[in-house]
């Protein structure tokens, strides 16, 4: 198999930003508070424990043993619910949208990261606790987003209406679904495990936040991971502060606009809103607009004047919900966290809300880039030694793969690099001449030297053709096993769905992916399924 290792900066997969971030580049200090490295995290559970209200932590105990009072849960997320209620009890959380059958791989390895990290630190900090967090991102309303995954090439889609929160929506129409999925399965063993993960989660539960959460914790209970929906009443009242300071001064607005002006370089993942918080009810999530004194939810007739809206805030705070700005503060507010982990679009908009939690004194956590994975098998790896591909290779871009293949595997040389520089030696001396005879005559010289190279650049170009058109039964043996790799030339954790992998591999597949990953490290992971 190929042995080369291939960094997340070198994947070709990520952006310059988060680039910059992974290698600590000055000009980002500014916008988190740590790097996230084993050493880092005693200072930050110091500053999170002198800075958390501890007060929170009866509310969030109470809210989650509701929350899994009616599902079968381990003895290990028990232990790490009751846990929270003491003070040297910290979290490392991700959060995920509620996608069908968990939607792309990524789902996977964004919670075996956040599990692995709180093993390590366990590890090192064995005085304190630590508690792996599965945020459902149960109050967003892009249901487009997440009513589908892929299965071998087929996009299986819940076709249905939804304008409100999703993880309130109900599951009706998935078994629909389910019948067109499990005709796809086939009746192996694994198949039929597949099949009833799919029908208890989704067949079985009414809304899709209880579906998501049996669906993770029948995934992921043995290793504790605890599953929070922060769509909740009593969670919010601890938040009421904050949203109280964000309808009245919208300080989120101009914290983070500050911020964006540090990041012009790059692309900016998010812009703020005056007010970034949420109308919210079961069937609709509107924005909150300040105008002419009032405040208006979006696309309705709703108004209220300051003393109304405050008042709501205090009697009814589950009818606000927070955005993509708020959100990360609301989590910080209500869990004792110490680090998010999340994939580099997450971790470039969070990177904008430092000075916010700055100017609100809320502890800003460690920003942990989750653990990129390739699945192969051991025959796609033969396949990679018999075609003698690096990962290097296999990670390109398809067009520079199948010109540097061709180019390695022609019998003369293709790059005509050497006539070029005898060229341009040539023209060297002409130009000399030039000197000392009519100035007329350089610009002479200097079209045919353009002709002369462009003739140069175009013969290559045919011959690179040429010798594709040569070697195309084993450039077409290249791009297959790549296209098998990164289907629809991206990533497979962001194509493929879990499923896909189990019906080969069955109940080894997590264990082996959990055995594999360490969060810490910034390298992909090639992991050998047999």
């Amino acid at each position: 198999m190929p042995t080369d290792c291939i960094s997340y900066q070198n994947s070709g997969y990520f952006s310059p930003l988060m680039n910059d971030y992974l290698d600590q580049k000055n000009n980002l200090h500014s916008l988190y508070n740590r790097f996230p490295t084993p050493e880092n995290f005693e200072g930050q559970i110091l500053e999170k424990q002198a800075n958390f209200d501890n007060s929170n932590r009866v509310t969030l105990v109470s809210v989650l043993q509701k929350q899994y009072a009616s599902i079968e849960t381990s003895h290990l997320t028990l232990q790490n619910i009751e846990a929270l209620k003491v003070n040297n009890t910290f979290t490392v959380t991700t959060g995920h949208q509620l996608n069908l059958f968990t939607g792309p791989l990524y789902f996977l390895y964004k919670i075996i990261s956040t599990i692995n990290l709180t093993k390590e630190l366990k590890a090192k900090y064995p005085a304190y606790n630590f508690v792996p967090i599965y945020w459902m991102a149960t109050e967003d309303h892009d249901f487009e987003e997440i009513n589908y995954f892929n299965f071998k090439g087929k996009k299986f889609r819940w076709n249905k209406e939804s304008t409100g929160p999703v993880g309130r929506l109900s599951t009706e129409g998935l078994s629909d679904v389910f019948e067109l999925y499990s005709q796809e399965l086939g009746s192996s063993t694994n198949a039929e495990t597949l099949k009833n993960l799919f029908k208890d989660a989704y067949l079985n539960y009414d809304n899709l936040a209880d579906a998501t959460r049996h669906l993770a914790n029948a995934l992921f209970g043995a290793q504790g991971l605890v599953i929070l929906d922060a769509d909740d009443a009593d969670l919010k009242r601890s938040f009421i502060p904050f949203a109280k300071e964000e309808l009245l001064n919208q300080t989120s607005h101009k914290a983070v606009l500050e911020t964006t002006e540090k990041l012009k370089k790059y692309n900016i993942q998010v812009n703020p809103r005056e007010i970034n918080l949420f109308y919210i009810e079961d069937k609709m999530r509107e924005r909150i607009i300040p105008e002419e004194g009032k405040y208006k939810i979006n696309n309705t007739k709703i108004e209220y004047s300051e003393d109304e809206i405050l008042t709501l805030l205090d009697t009814n705070p589950e009818m606000f919900s927070p955005n993509v700005i708020m959100r990360p503060l609301y989590q910080e507010v209500i869990l004792p966290n110490l680090c998010y982990i999340g994939g580099g679009g997450e971790i470039a908009y969070w990177l904008e809300l430092k000075s916010f939690f700055d100017t609100v004194k809320v502890t800003f956590p460690m920003l942990l880039v989750r653990n990129s994975v390739l699945l192969a098998t051991e025959k796609q790896l033969k396949k990679a030694d018999k075609l003698e591909l690096t990962w290097s290779d296999l990670f390109s871009k398809q067009a520079d793969l199948v010109n540097t293949k061709t180019i390695q595997l022609s019998e003369f040389p293709i790059d005509m690099s050497t006539l070029k520089h005898q060229l341009e030696e040539q023209f060297k001396a002409l130009y000399e001449i030039t000197k000392l005879t009519d100035k007329s005559f350089v610009g002479a010289v200097k079209a045919q030297e353009v002709k002369q190279t462009k003739g140069l650049d175009n013969l290559e170009k045919r011959l690179l053709k040429a010798q594709k058109r040569k070697l195309s039964t084993i450039l077409e043996r290249i791009t297959d096993l790549q296209n098998e790799l990164f289907p629809n030339k991206s990533l497979q954790e962001r194509q493929a769905n879990f499923s896909e992998f189990y019906l080969e591999s069955g109940a080894n597949l997590i264990p082996t992916v959990i055995d594999t990953l360490k969060p810490l490290e910034q390298n992909f992971n090639i992991i050998t399924l047999s």
